[in-house]
C-alpha cells in the first residue's frame, strides 16, 4: 500500500511551490474542500510526512556562513556512544551513517576557518574517534528539493501543477 495517494502528491506539490498558503488556498487551488484539505494534512502530519520546520532556518544568518562535510572514522563497537558525543557538538548539523570507507558523514557549520578547527578538534577528541577527513563546501548546487519527485508521481497539468503559475 503506497504512503501516499494522487490526491496526497498534488497537495505536497502545491505545499513545495508556495508553503505559506492557506488550507483555503490550498482547497482552491486543487479544487478539493478546505475539509479534505485539512483532513489530508493531519493524516500527512501523523505518517511523518513533513520534516521539521528547523530544516528551514539558515545556519548563515545565525551567524554560521561555512558548511562542511566531515568523513568521520570510528571504531564500529563504539558507534552508539560517538553518535550520542557528536549529537553534544551544536555546529554539527546533519549525521548519516555510511558505507565504504567512512563511517559517518556529518554537515557542519562553523562561523570561519578557525572555528571549523576547533570544531574538528572537538570531534577528533571523541573516544573511538580514529580519523576525521574535512570538506568545505563552496556552494549548494542544488539545493534540497522534492518537487520533482512528487511531479514524477503526479505527471500531467493538473491543479498542482498550476499552482506555482
Amino acid at each position: 500500500m503506497p504512503l501516499l495517494d494522487s490526491t496526497d502528491t498534488r497537495l505536497l506539490l502545491a505545499l513545495a511551490k508556495d508553503p505559506r498558503r492557506t488550507v483555503v488556498a490550498l482547497a482552491a487551488v486543487l479544487g478539493i474542500s478546505r475539509n479534505t484539505v485539512q483532513a489530508r494534512l493531519a493524516q500527512l502530519e501523523k505518517k511523518s510526512v513533513f520534516l521539521s520546520f528547523e530544516r528551514r532556518i539558515s545556519p548563515a544568518a545565525l551567524g554560521y556562513p561555512l558548511m562542511a562535510f566531515v568523513h568521520v572514522h570510528v571504531q564500529q563497537q563504539q558507534l552508539a556512544e560517538i553518535t550520542a558525543q557528536l549529537a553534544q557538538v551544536p555546529e554539527v548539523v546533519e549525521a548519516h551513517g555510511l558505507t565504504g570507507t567512512a563511517d559517518i558523514l556529518l554537515r557542519v557549520v562553523a562561523a570561519d576557518a578557525e572555528d571549523l578547527f576547533r570544531i574538528n578538534k572537538t570531534i577528533l577528541a571523541i573516544p573511538g574517534v580514529e580519523r576525521c577527513d574535512t570538506n568545505l563546501a563552496m556552494g549548494e548546487l542544488i539545493p534540497f528539493r522534492v518537487a520533482p519527485l512528487l511531479e514524477r508521481e503526479n505527471p500531467g497539468n493538473g491543479p498542482a501543477d498550476r499552482a506555482g503559475s
